[in-house]
């Protein structure tokens, strides 16, 4: 018997982490991307229990391991006194939600996604090829790709849109609009050995300031720490691409200049500055349409403000992977792989938004919200997590 094949669009971390799931459970995967090479840009990621127990599934944890780390505790601070209003431990993470907390630099979990693809026979990776488009004809969905120096089509009995924010197939399935946040991203990658020993901890620091917050922790090993700045403005790319619009020094120190020292050494030693515009879609109420499904950032593309996109991808991946190795009808399999991850994915979106609202608050707000913040035990901010990091799946 023929195995079934899925065409993928989009090799990012959510299209690799499908192919596996997929050629895992029996399938055979043509994985196409547009760009000329497969590498991921960015900087760090932090993978919580939900998306790192698919990993251990995959058996791939043993490969990011060495480049990872495994944060002891969430800091959370205040931006002027750099008072810090609650300390989550995540030593427990494992016992508590059934798998590792941990933060890697993408392009480590990348590496290690691709690699296994690689080794994969069932998987056909093709770079430098954009889906443009699809049609269906007798069960069969297939996609029109862009090829180096030629257009070609590729036949499958699923199509798999996993090609993030700015989505070919979601546009053609359910055309709608970026909407922006209002809030611009600035991140770096810093040398440890140039940053004060406590903003080295092996921790995930979170400070909370008027119009702006921060987030650093570090990575490979400690080596390096990842920053991400994040301001109130309204910033537009001048070119195609979100993660490589450089950004002035001098501007973002302007921005923090009333925030705490500590915070404001951290900034000052990064070497250079990258900066892009947060931006997500409406949630939708649909990713399935007959054989042709959304995965990742184009089904439920959302703010990074419960660092959830990465995740969230990757339990789709999972969810879909789990379904359609199972015996029954392709599409029947897609919808119930639309009623397991819809709510649940929609759901972090929308709190996404709303924790861009909670972190920026100023005045008597964000006294009233700090209070709240410094009151609350570590168990109670574990128990607040239980329903996000929860690994039964990707249930709702």
């Amino acid at each position: 018997m023929q195995r079934p094949h899925a065409v993928i669009a989009g090799a990012g971390i959510g299209g690799l982490c499908a192919a596996l799931c997929l050629a895992r459970g029996g399938w055979r995967v043509s994985l196409y991307d547009k760009a000329q090479t497969l590498e991921e840009a960015g900087a760090g990621l932090q993978l919580s229990p939900n998306a790192s127990i698919i990993l251990q599934r995959l058996g791939l944890i043993q490969y990011l391991t060495p480049h990872a780390v495994y944060p002891e505790a969430i800091r959370i601070r205040q931006a002027k006194s750099g008072e810090a209003l609650a300390r989550v431990p995540l030593a427990s993470a494992q016992a508590r939600w059934g798998a590792p907390y941990l933060a890697a630099h993408r392009g480590d979990l990348y590496r290690v996604l691709l690699d296994a693809a690689a080794r994969e026979p069932s998987i056909e990776l093709n770079a430098a090829s954009a889906v443009t488009g699809f049609s269906r004809c007798k069960g069969l969905v297939t996609a029109h790709v862009i090829g180096p120096g030629s257009h070609f089509e590729a036949a499958g009995d699923c199509l798999i849109g996993a090609d993030g924010l700015r989505s070919t197939i979601r546009q053609a399935l359910y055309a709608d609009e970026l909407i922006f946040s209002g809030q611009t991203a600035w991140r770096s990658v810093i040398d440890a050995a140039v940053v004060p020993e406590a903003m080295r901890r092996n921790e995930i620091n979170l400070w909370l300031g008027s119009r702006a917050h921060l987030v650093h922790y570090p990575l490979r090993g400690g080596t390096v720490i990842n920053v991400v700045a994040v301001v109130d403005d309204h910033f537009r790319p001048s070119s195609e691409s979100f993660w490589s619009s450089p950004g002035d020094a001098g501007e973002l120190a302007r921005r923090f200049a009333d925030w705490n020292e500590d915070a404001r050494i951290l900034l000052s030693a990064a070497p250079s500055w990258l900066k892009w515009p947060l931006a997500d879609r409406r949630p939708l109420d649909h990713w399935v349409d007959g054989r042709v499904a959304l995965l990742g950032d184009a089904a439920h593309p959302m703010l990074p403000f419960l660092a959830q996109g990465a995740a969230q991808a990757i339990e789709d991946a999972g969810a879909l992977g789990e379904l359609l190795s199972q015996e029954g009808d392709i599409e029947g399999k897609l919808r119930c792989y639309q009623a397991r991850r819809l709510p649940r994915a929609n759901r972090i979106q929308r709190q996404s938004r709303r924790q861009a609202f909670i972190y920026h608050l100023g005045g008597l707000p964000a006294l009233a919200r700090n209070a709240v913040i410094w009151s609350s035990p570590a168990s109670r901010w574990l128990a607040r997590f239980d329903w996000l990091y929860q690994t039964r799946g990707g249930d709702a």
